[in-house]
């Protein structure tokens, strides 16, 4: 009996004590699920975030970046101006010159002689300048006058041999006329009378000899017509100048003189013409006759005889009346001659009384400014025989020595500048942007700790073309010269094509566009500055759009011109939540997973209740 009670009152604590342990275990579930759900409800980790900075003012600036390598800024093949034996060198490989240090020199002989000479030159006009600007003296002045004097009595003497002229002339004329008439009468008559002996009588000459003659050989005719032409013309001029020689006389005026000098040998001229035309007519004659076996009449003969005497005074009578003529001609441009020279000789003589003429004085300074520019090229041709460096540089290397010859095509030596550029090479926009005089910004792979500045003093004006893309060569020189940059070093450079100082910006990144607009976003209330950080924030309100105005931009930076103020906030970047979203989880018992699935995963965990 009693074990039954003591075995009731143990159950009953046991139980009570159960009861008791499983109340505790409920309420640490209870507790422990509220703390998750509370967590759950207070993580922030899927929420939206903002990064914001501020607006402020600052300098922006916007550059074209390229890459290259360092070079020397100049280097040449140093050759000479001149040719010549190499009479010293003054250089070593390697060694450093300055700028017109003597490289070598070269036998200059000849050259120099070039050089006394013009000096010569030089002097002997400016001593000519000196006699020109002193007054004339008494000898020069006297020998003007008595050349002036010559002038006049040649013009005297000449008028004096033209009158003389006319009156030979008139004499000529006259000694022509002896005989004229006689040739012209017998000419006549030799050719259109009949003379006995010649056929059968009643037949002129002229006939006889053709028609005879013309039994063997047509040309007789030929003969017959020429001379009956010529003689008709002889007779026309003669008795037209005989006419007018009857009329005219020693005293008549010289013009009238002179016309009838000039046709009397005219006419003379066609008589000597009628004179060699019959004696063609009866030579024919007598040669066809002698060639056919025939005897000619012995009057053709006389004919011949007489014909020969005619020639002889026409022809004399020509030289003398055109003799006359060349010296009535040649008179008066004597005397024109003698008024040209007694003009000239007087303007002389007045010049030289006055002194010397502005423009004689201009043209001998001229003559000497000549002399001096050749004075001037002389020496200079002798300094081409002195090669100098054209720059500081250093020789790199040596190619003649003493006694050699050289030539203008002899390279001496490679000069090589100390000084070094950059050479980057640019596509064609970007070489469009940029300007010679540009500052710009040097980095070297070969020497990290060093930033050089620089500027831009070279663009190639034409592109070069590789696989159809065409660049530009840029040289941008050194501001400072560092002895660690060698040439060959590769290099980057950042040309600044623009600077605007105190301008509003802010990140390129907070600015976005549409519809060829441009806003930023911005929250409201603004975010402290102790809360500002590169994780950025929350927000319990949507951000807004601000449009705004921008102005110049570079990578980084952009300019705002209006809808903002300096120590605005705007957003730069904005954090989402991951796009993958994790499987839902219930809180965990404190036994585990019920249902016999505390190996598996991916089982839900069911809080009881």
């Amino acid at each position: 009996m009693r074990r039954n009670q003591k075995n009731v009152t143990m159950f009953q604590k046991v139980k009570k004590t159960s009861q008791t342990i499983m109340s505790v275990i409920a309420l640490a579930v209870i507790a422990y699920g509220g703390y998750w759900e509370y967590g759950r409800l207070t993580n922030t980790s899927n929420a939206v975030r903002y990064v914001v900075a501020t607006a402020e003012r600052g300098t922006l600036i916007t550059s074209i970046t390229g890459t290259g390598q360092v070079s020397a800024s100049n280097q040449i093949d140093l050759k000479p101006k001149a040719s010549g034996d190499v009479i010293s060198v003054h250089v070593t490989d390697g060694q450093r010159v300055a700028t017109g240090a003597v490289v070598l020199l070269l036998d200059s002989r000849n050259a120099q002689k070039a050089v006394r000479d013009a000096e010569v030159n030089l002097e002997s006009v400016r001593i000519a300048l000196q006699k020109l600007q002193k007054p004339a003296d008494v000898l020069s002045i006297t020998q003007s006058e008595n050349a002036l004097n010559r002038a006049k009595e040649s013009k005297t003497n000449a008028q004096a041999d033209l009158a003389k002229a006319y009156d030979d002339g008139f004499n000529t004329v006259a000694n022509a006329f002896l005989d004229l008439p006689a040739i012209v009468t017998g000419l006549q008559d030799m050719l259109f009378t009949a003379t006995s002996g010649l056929g059968n009588g009643g037949q002129w000459n002229i006939d006889y000899y053709a028609g005879t003659a013309a039994t063997y050989d047509d040309k007789a005719n030929q003969y017959k017509d020429d001379a009956n032409q010529k003689f008709k013309t002889a007779r026309d001029q003669y008795d037209q100048i005989y006419a007018a020689y009857k009329t005219a006389s020693r005293s008549s005026g010289t013009a009238t003189i002179e016309t009838i000098i000039g046709q009397t040998y005219d006419a003379t001229k066609d008589i000597a013409e009628a004179v060699k035309s019959a004696d063609n007519l009866i030579q024919f004659y007598q040669d066809t006759l002698t060639k056919h076996n025939f005897k000619p009449a012995s009057v053709a003969i006389t004919h011949l005889a007489s014909l020969n005497t005619y020639t002889g005074k026409t022809n004399m009578h020509l030289v003398n009346l055109l003799g006359s003529k060349t010296a009535i001609q040649n008179d008066k441009d004597a005397i024109v001659n003698a008024d040209r020279t007694i003009i000239e000789d007087a303007q002389s003589l007045e010049k030289l009384k006055e002194g010397a003429d502005a423009l004689d004085i201009r043209t001998a300074e001229l003559t000497i400014a000549q002399r001096e520019n050749a004075l001037r090229d002389a020496r200079e041709n002798l300094a081409d025989y002195t090669v100098r460096a054209p720059f500081d540089g250093i020789v790199a290397k040596l190619n003649v020595k003493k006694a050699d010859a050289i030539s203008a095509a002899t390279v001496i030596t490679t000069l090589i500048t100390r000084q070094k550029v950059a050479e980057i090479s640019l596509n064609e926009v970007d070489a469009a942007k940029i300007k010679t005089g540009e500052k710009a910004t040097l980095t070297f792979d070969a020497v990290a700790d060093v930033s050089i500045t620089g500027q831009v003093v070279e663009i190639d004006t034409v592109g070069t073309v590789t696989q159809g893309v065409v660049t530009y060569n840029v040289k941008i020189s050194f501001d400072t010269q560092d002895e660690r940059i060698k040439s060959g070093m590769s290099v980057s450079a950042a040309i600044i094509t623009n600077a605007k100082p105190d301008v509003l910006i802010v990140s390129s990144s907070a600015v976005k566009t549409q519809n060829n607009g441009s806003y930023v976003e911005r929250l409201d209330p603004p975010v402290p500055q102790n809360q500002q950080t590169n994780q950025g924030v929350t927000s319990a309100t949507a951000p807004h759009r601000q449009n705004v105005e921008i102005g110049l931009s570079n990578d980084t930076m952009t300019e705002i011109t209006s809808g903002l103020k300096e120590g605005d906030q705007v957003i730069t970047r904005t954090i989402t939540a991951s796009a993958t979203v994790a499987p839902t989880t219930q809180a965990p018992s404190l036994f585990g997973a019920p249902g016999g699935n505390r190996g598996g995963g991916g089982g839900a965990v069911r809080i009881p209740r």
